[in-house]
């Protein structure tokens, strides 16, 4: 029994046996399986590990952290423009003529736009706009990532549209031209376009100097594009140099009062008034019929915001008379009783021919 007993050994040594409590033998497993095994194992644990570190601790930008860094922040992080505060008009008395005030916009991004047939009727709804045309604008900025969808809203009108809490819709602050004074200083002051740059009169010739420099930072935005952090500031904002005019504003409308009454009076077309300062040349008022409303150009009509006392070529008139009159009587040879026979009545210059 011995010697059989010696025997069997050996082949038990090849095999590792596995037995549960009650001490029966379950499976034997061959060593160089086990260690196969154990080797597999512990080599897919240190390909993971490896992988790990790679995504987060090698800089590898084809797929270490800063490959996921930059597409987190491609997603989440932007650059935002600060726009300047326009400087103020204003007459020779600090009256204010032009003036901005806050307002805001609505935005998107049309490729995280997803609107069933509610909420595009809500939303075209709130944005006074038809259904129809609101999809045809969205369908075609639908490659871009930005498109307005609603300018210079004020804060209750966009609060309604962002109380949708629609994905992908979100607002920028922005500031809207005001003219306190209207139609009356209309053809001077002139005005701006919907981007704050000026387009007519004084906000056309001074544009640059009222306009500013507008500022940037870098924000945190959330999947709705609605900005949760301001992370930096990369340049601040500088705000527009003030204008004063000569003009009077009081003469203004006294101006524009009578050339509307006079207007009215002769059934004229058009006219226009310039008050200046005998002493320096100043324009005191400047005003010109048919005017216009620069807060409502809704209903602009074609040349209406033309200055005509600036641009029209218009003859002298009698306005030359009385120049004429001083220079005669300083020139010594005429006095205030003096007759002057004008006979025939016209006098040509050149191939031209005026008449009396």
């Amino acid at each position: 029994m011995g010697k059989s007993a010696d025997k069997q050994r050996p082949k038990n040594r090849d095999r590792v046996s596995v037995r549960r409590g009650s001490g029966a033998r379950v499976r034997s497993i061959a060593p160089w399986r086990y260690w196969t095994m154990v080797v597999a194992l512990f080599s897919l644990g240190v390909l993971a590990l490896s992988h790990v570190a790679g995504l987060q601790v090698l800089p590898d930008v084809h797929q270490g952290f800063e490959f996921l860094q930059s597409q987190g922040n491609n997603r989440t992080l932007r650059t935002v423009a600060i726009p300047a505060y326009r400087g103020v008009i204003t007459d020779r008395r600090g009256e204010p003529l032009a003036i901005s005030t806050p307002v805001v916009s609505i935005c998107a991004n049309p490729q995280l736009l997803e609107l069933d047939g509610d909420k595009l009727a809500m939303l075209a709804r709130r944005l006074k706009l038809r259904v129809g045309d609101l999809k045809k604008r969205i369908n075609r900025y639908r490659n871009k990532e930005f498109m307005y969808l609603a300018r210079q809203l004020t804060p209750p009108q966009a609060q309604a549209v962002l109380d949708l809490d629609i994905v992908g819709i979100f607002k920028r602050q922005e500031y809207k031209r005001y003219y306190p004074a209207g139609e009356v200083a209309a053809h001077l002051v002139g005005f701006t376009g919907i981007d704050d740059r000026g387009q007519e009169g004084m906000e056309l010739a001074f544009d640059d100097w009222l306009y500013g420099a507008t500022g940037s930072k870098r924000v945190l935005k959330d999947r709705k594009g609605q900005v949760i952090k301001e992370l930096q500031l990369i340049e601040s904002e500088k705000p527009g140099s003030n204008l004063a005019l000569s003009i009077d504003l009081r003469l203004q409308y006294i101006a524009y009062r009578e050339l509307k009454a006079a207007m009215k009076q002769f059934r004229a077309k058009s006219g226009s008034v310039v008050v200046l300062d005998v002493q320096t040349g100043e324009v005191l008022a400047m005003v010109n019929q048919p005017s216009f409303n620069p807060n409502d150009r809704s209903r602009l009509k074609s040349g209406s915001t033309r200055n005509r006392a600036v641009t029209d070529l218009l003859e002298p008139g009698s306005v030359m008379k009385p120049l004429t009159m001083v220079a005669a009587l300083e020139s010594g040879k005429y006095h205030p009783g003096t007759v002057i026979d004008t006979s025939p009545g016209y006098l040509r210059v050149g191939r031209k021919t005026f008449t009396d």
